[in-house]
């Protein structure tokens, strides 16, 4: 088979990710997305191993081991990530990327008193405004 062949397939599931990371604003989605350009790049090491050991007469298969390693990786970071969007989303009840950020309290949001609240509602109601 020719490397041509899973290198656009590569490049098609690469850059179906980048669109997903891109795009999309629900938090879970975007880690499939990251996790399909992290496959992307799987496939690619593994073909290219492939193909440049055919020319070698000892191989070392790095693009496997390589590949491994990214398997592990891409482990560890779905784990994390999903528990860090779950617990987000036990505390803001949401899970949206735009909301969260939204949401994020600034270094100016300090609770110096009564006239605080007044002043968080009044730059709410600005920010709606803002946007609107």
């Amino acid at each position: 088979m020719h490397l041509v062949y899973p290198a656009v397939l590569s490049a098609l599931l690469f850059c179906t990710g980048l669109y997903g990371v891109l795009a999309r604003r629900n938090a879970i989605l975007v880690l499939m997305s990251v996790e399909l350009m992290l496959n992307a790049v799987n496939l690619n090491l593994v073909a290219f191993d492939v193909w440049l050991s055919r020319a070698a007469i000892e191989t070392l298969h790095s693009g496997q081991a390589l590949t491994l390693f990214t398997i592990a990786i891409a482990a560890a970071e779905i784990g994390i990530g999903l528990a860090i969007v779950l617990a987000v989303h036990r505390n803001r009840g949401t899970s949206d990327i735009d909301r969260l950020r939204d949401a994020a309290e600034g270094p100016d949001d300090s609770d110096d008193g009564p006239d605080s609240d007044a002043a968080a509602r009044a730059r709410a109601a600005e920010k709606a405004e803002a946007t609107a």
